[in-house]
């Protein structure tokens, strides 16, 4: 039996260029979801989940909405965080991002995805397909925790709006990252949300 868990970040927000902490999807976010929920629409999910933030839970509604499902369910161990601090193998390079945040939010960050991860990537007894309408970084920690990798290693790991992860739990075997970051559903018109300079 095998859990397939489907990881998307949220669709664009109005002003997210701006800094703006949460915000509702902007025009060009709800054309990602509308693509992305073409994208899904072969797969019977068993359970929608999203992060609570604005632009999450409207990313899930036009999902479900088009999907024909029942509405996702908010879930905190989805909330947009820093999923670890600094550690001692780190490259340097990544210091200064760690400049404005403090120990409280590491600690809390830590914590949330233990959790998420222990409650996500646990084995199914039947056949599953969960999908978790969430944020860039708890989509890296995710991918970082499939591949075993040493902590800092989600630094790094970027996803785009609406783009789409799939991870394979199996019973007997570690969990298996089908695809990251798959964006061929989205015109490249709609490809927002990775760093400048990297390819989409």
């Amino acid at each position: 039996m095998s859990r397939y868990v489907y990881l998307v970040r949220h669709g664009e927000q109005v002003d997210a260029e701006f800094g703006l902490p949460d915000g509702p999807l902007s025009e060009r976010g709800r054309a990602q979801a509308v693509h992305l929920a073409d994208r899904l629409s072969a797969i019977q999910f068993d359970a929608a989940y999203t992060s609570p933030l604005q632009r999450a839970i409207e990313t899930a509604s036009v999902v479900t909405e088009r999907l024909g499902m029942p509405e996702a369910e908010p879930n905190a161990l989805l909330m947009d965080c820093i999923p670890a601090g600094p550690t001692p193998d780190m490259p340097s390079v990544f210091e200064p991002f760690y400049g404005s945040i403090s120990e409280e939010q590491l600690v809390a960050g830590e914590a949330q995805m233990a959790d998420a991860t222990a409650e996500w990537l646990a084995p199914s007894r039947d056949d599953r397909h969960d999908l978790l309408i969430t944020h860039n970084f708890v989509i890296a920690w995710f991918v970082r925790e499939v591949f075993g990798a040493s902590a800092w290693r989600w630094l790094g790991i970027n996803q785009a709006h609406c783009g789409l992860t799939i991870i394979r739990v199996r019973t007997t075997k570690p969990p298996v990252l089908l695809t990251h970051n798959d964006l061929g559903h989205l015109p490249p018109a709609l490809r927002t949300g990775l760093p400048e300079g990297q390819p989409v």
